[in-house]
């Protein structure tokens, strides 16, 4: 409720026509389905307080709240990045069981990808790379048959996106540059040092420290998403239609993390303490979060 106040307070600031409103309230809904993945990968991971530690995060990320109320093509890269790599794990667990689960995932994946290709093509460049090393990680005895079926996803993900675009390859022609991808400091440094992005940035130092010492949170569930941040995050690329911004497709892998090492620092020994520092750094990016509003747009 929170996330949706602040966000039709942002909408109401631009005094949207009629005829802009309905992109920005579908935007938004895209909005409430990120943070609706989100949180349910992280309380199947983590339990019900990780999860909601990543989802009062995302509520309070200004990054997110300005792609909601603007429409553009990023959130659902972001959608299409996130869902498609733990899509792919979860068909990769359900390939551990009866047959008859696999299809309704196998179809979703298919749907997540073409989010990804007719957003940005990078973008599920990416979501298949990183969801396939995940896969090719847990999947014993499996691995071939996986293999195929993320394929199968992306080449059915692909007829979407030719179907979309009157199956021409006008997209392609004269844009060799446009979705030319490359290493940069710069992306993870607008970010953690951005005063708005402070309070997760905190959150982001303490989870990294917690999981260098902590012995029980180098596991895969903490370790995916933060390898796939770690991808993300440094990455430079434009797109059709001129930018993109991957480290905004690193956030729901990095609060994932953080929600994932905070669960652990919850069921230690020293768990008030946990529960009060997350809960002040929670509060201070809520805070920092209000006090950004007015400048977001």
């Amino acid at each position: 409720m929170l996330f949706l106040a602040q966000a039709a307070w942002l909408i109401s600031r631009q005094a949207a026509a009629p005829a802009q409103l309905l992109p920005r309230l579908l935007f938004l809904a895209v909005g409430v389905l990120l943070g609706g993945a989100l949180w349910w990968v992280t309380r199947r991971l983590y339990g019900n307080q990780g999860g909601y530690t990543a989802l009062v995060l995302y509520c309070f990320s200004p990054a997110i709240l300005r792609a909601c109320v603007l429409p553009g093509s990023e959130l659902l890269a972001v959608l299409g990045v996130y869902g498609g790599v733990y899509t792919s794990v979860g068909v990769a667990h359900a390939m551990q069981g009866p047959r008859r689960k696999w299809r309704p995932r196998i179809l979703l994946l298919t749907a997540i990808f073409a989010i990804a290709a007719l957003t940005h093509l990078v973008a599920l460049a990416l979501a298949l790379l990183l969801g396939l090393a995940l896969v090719l990680w847990i999947a014993e005895g499996r691995r071939t048959q996986v293999c195929f079926v993320l394929l199968t996803a992306v080449a059915g993900a692909l007829v979407v996106f030719f179907a979309c675009d009157g199956f021409s390859l006008r997209t392609f022609l004269g844009t060799s540059d446009a979705f030319s991808v490359t290493f940069s400091l710069d992306p993870a440094r607008r970010f953690f040092f951005a005063l708005p992005h402070v309070g997760i940035g905190l959150a982001t130092a303490a989870a990294m420290l917690l999981y260098l010492a902590q012995r029980r949170s180098r596991y895969f569930g903490n370790t995916a998403p933060l390898l796939c941040a770690l991808v993300l995050i440094f990455l430079a690329t434009k797109g059709a239609s001129g930018t993109a911004t991957p480290w905004l497709w690193a956030l729901p892998f990095l609060l994932t993390f953080i929600a994932g090492v905070f669960a652990d620092a919850y069921q230690s020994p020293r768990r008030r303490l946990a529960l009060g520092a997350a809960g002040a750094l929670i509060l201070f990016q809520a805070v920092v979060c209000f006090l950004s509003l007015p400048g977001l747009l």
